[in-house]
């Protein structure tokens, strides 16, 4: 199926091939000036977005829909697409394009398997035609899932070292977050045929599954490499306590023994907020933000916030800027809020150094330069 993401009365084409439109709107942000552009709109209920060469990129619907689009705007609704569960938070959810798909065309994205009466996360690799996705493999999914939409996690991020590390909520199973037999509330370590590489830290354990890389997660769906190539997850907390954690092999998180934040009925979380044994977050926010998608900032065009964390807000309506601290801490530097930035789901930096994030509550994809 082809369509158009918008009409395009005048096109500007960057150095790096993205086409955007050129009827921006002008924000400010504490750089000044700023425009933000539709790249697409009319989307129902955007998860995520990924760049290819050429100015092309892909864009994830819940639904179930999976469409690239030309550096134009037309697009492409791809066949291929396995049965998904869409039901809550669950459905399509995360695609990743590795850094070798000039030369092996291949991708990896991730949903919420049907499972009988139940659902898991699960992750697949496929090779991306110009109008289908073919070879479609499921390298990994929960073994036994579970009934509801909460908490499939669900990044996708392909490490320094050539692995994929990749989100699982905790299905609304707290518990589970804490047994390392089971893979909800924790972050894997794969590779691209979705076995265990050999030196993950649990590799060796009889108790543990050998994929396990982190655990004690609740549900992080933002997930990013900083300039020096570590890994950083940020995850949904209850009714506050949403965290920013740098990701260690084999450590332990806390959830839900120890949280920030209380349940959403009031009651407290586990035994409070410190534990012997377990992590301490970079930054939590309380209130809780539901901080979705997320990326360092790498490039020129907003250049003073290198090395900044950008992460998408839920709530609040806003993208919140994060600077790392001589500690290794964060503190929010900035929010951007605008009418733009409604209920943002995933943020994104592209190859020419702009900011793209995606509006739920307007259904667009928008592109942040200047």
């Amino acid at each position: 199926m082809m369509g158009r993401a918008f009409p395009i009365v005048a096109v500007l084409l960057l150095s790096h091939a993205y086409a955007v439109v050129t009827q921006a709107e002008t924000r400010q942000t504490s750089l000044g000036a700023t425009d933000i552009s539709p790249i697409a709109t009319d989307l129902d209920e955007p998860w995520a977005v990924a760049f290819l060469p050429h100015g092309e990129f892909l864009l994830t619907l819940r639904g179930g829909e999976m469409r690239r689009y030309s550096a134009t705007g037309d697009f492409t609704s791809l066949a291929g697409v396995p049965p998904v569960y869409a039901r809550g938070q669950g459905g399509l959810l995360d695609v990743m394009v590795p850094r070798d798909f000039p030369n092996s065309n291949e991708i990896f994205f991730s949903f919420a398997k049907p499972q009988g009466f139940s659902a898991g996360t699960a992750v697949a690799r496929a090779r991306l035609t110009d109008d289908a996705l073919t070879d479609v493999t499921i390298i990994w999914e929960m073994p036994v899932g579970s009934r509801g939409g909460r908490h499939f996690g669900s990044r996708i991020v392909e490490g320094n070292d050539g692995y994929l590390y990749i989100t699982i909520g905790d299905r609304a199973d707290r518990p589970s977050a804490q047994d390392l037999s089971r893979p909800q509330g924790s972050v894997l370590r794969l590779t691209r045929d979705g076995t265990p590489p050999p030196d993950n830290p649990f590799i060796g354990n009889p108790e543990a599954l050998p994929e396990i890389y982190s655990y004690g997660h609740r549900n992080a769906q933002g997930a990013a490499l900083d300039e020096n190539g570590q890994l950083w997850v940020i995850e949904h907390g209850a009714q506050g306590g949403d965290e920013v954690n740098l990701v260690q092999p084999g450590a332990n998180y806390g959830w839900p023994i120890i949280a920030y934040g209380r349940h959403y009925s009031g009651a407290k979380i586990g035994i409070g907020s410190h534990a012997a044994g377990m992590e301490q977050p970079a930054y939590y926010w309380d209130p809780s933000i539901a901080p979705s998608g997320a990326a360092f900032y790498a490039g020129d065009m907003f250049s003073e916030w290198q090395g900044d964390l950008l992460v998408g807000a839920l709530v609040y309506d806003l993208i919140a800027r994060l600077e790392i601290t001589a500690t290794g801490k964060m503190h929010e530097a900035e929010r951007i809020a605008t009418d733009d930035t409604w209920r943002v789901r995933d943020v994104r930096v592209a190859p020419d150094g702009s900011i793209w994030f995606l509006s739920v509550a307007h259904g667009t994809l928008y592109r942040m330069a200047r």
